[in-house]
C-alpha cells in the first residue's frame, strides 16, 4: 500500500483534490479518479488481444503494426470525457502522468511491453505546444516510462506545421490533413528498434498513421501504438 505523508494529507485538508470525472473529494490515496470512477472507466480490454482488437483493425493493411491498445473508451460529452478534457484544455498535465502510470501497471501484466525499445510520443505543432505549454501525449509517455523503465525518446520526429482541427473531419478528410505533417529527425536512433508511439485519443488513426509511416522510413522499425481513449465508430 502507498504510504501517505504527513505533509501529502495537510495538503489534501488546504486545496482538496478532486475526482475530474465525478467532481468528488479524493483520498489521500487516489490520484485523478475515485475508487468508484476508476471502477466504472469504460475500459476497452484491448491489451489482453493486442494484436486483434477494434482499434488494430483501423490500422490493418495500412501501416504494419505489432500491438495496438487504448485504456478506455473515449465519448464526447460523457462524464469520462472530463479526463482527456481536463488534461489538454485545462492545464492539468499532471492528469497524463497519472494515467500514462495506470495504463503501464495494467498493461504490464499482460505483457504489452515486452520487447519495446523507446516510447515516442506523437509531436505537437511548436505553435499548439507554446499555447497549451506541454504536449499531452508526452505526459502520458512519461507516465508510463516510470512505471515501466522505458526510454522515452520524443526528439526522433517533429510536426513540421499546425493542421486544421479535425473534429468535424470524417475518416479521409482526416487522411489528407495531416498527410506529410511529420518529419522524421533521428533515422539512426530507431533503426532496428520496437517502437511504442503513444497519442491521447484515436478516433480514425490518422494522425498516427501519418506519424507511424515517417518512423518505418529510419527502416527495421517495429510499431505499437498506445492511447488513454478510443473512439468507437
Amino acid at each position: 500500500m502507498k504510504k501517505i505523508s504527513f505533509w501529502h494529507r495537510l495538503l489534501d485538508l488546504i486545496a482538496p483534490r478532486l475526482c475530474v470525472v465525478c467532481g468528488r473529494r479524493l483520498a489521500p490515496s487516489e490520484e485523478v479518479l475515485c475508487a468508484a470512477c476508476n471502477l466504472h472507466l469504460p475500459r476497452t480490454g484491448f491489451q489482453l488481444s493486442a494484436y486483434d482488437n477494434v482499434m488494430a483493425r483501423l490500422f490493418w493493411g495500412i501501416i504494419p503494426v505489432e500491438r495496438v491498445a487504448a485504456l478506455f473508451y473515449y465519448e464526447g460529452g460523457s462524464k469520462t470525457a472530463n479526463i482527456l478534457y481536463d488534461l489538454k484544455y485545462h492545464d492539468q498535465p499532471e492528469i497524463g502522468v497519472v494515467m500514462g502510470r495506470m495504463m503501464a501497471k495494467e498493461f504490464s501484466e499482460a505483457g504489452f511491453f515486452d520487447g519495446i525499445d523507446l516510447v515516442v510520443p506523437i509531436p505537437l505543432a511548436r505553435s499548439r505546444q507554446r499555447h497549451r505549454g506541454y504536449n499531452q501525449s508526452r505526459c502520458l509517455a512519461e507516465g508510463i516510462c516510470q512505471a515501466t523503465g522505458l526510454a522515452l525518446y520524443d526528439r526522433v520526429v517533429c510536426r513540421k506545421r499546425f493542421e486544421k482541427s479535425q473534429t468535424q473531419m470524417g475518416r479521409w478528410e482526416r487522411q489528407e490533413n495531416v498527410a506529410n505533417v511529420f518529419e522524421l529527425k533521428d533515422q539512426a536512433a530507431i533503426h532496428g528498434k520496437h517502437l511504442l508511439l503513444v497519442d491521447d485519443v484515436v478516433t480514425t488513426g490518422a494522425t498516427i498513421t501519418a506519424c507511424a509511416r515517417e518512423l518505418l522510413k529510419a527502416g527495421d522499425v517495429k510499431i505499437s501504438l498506445l492511447s488513454l481513449g478510443f473512439v468507437k465508430s
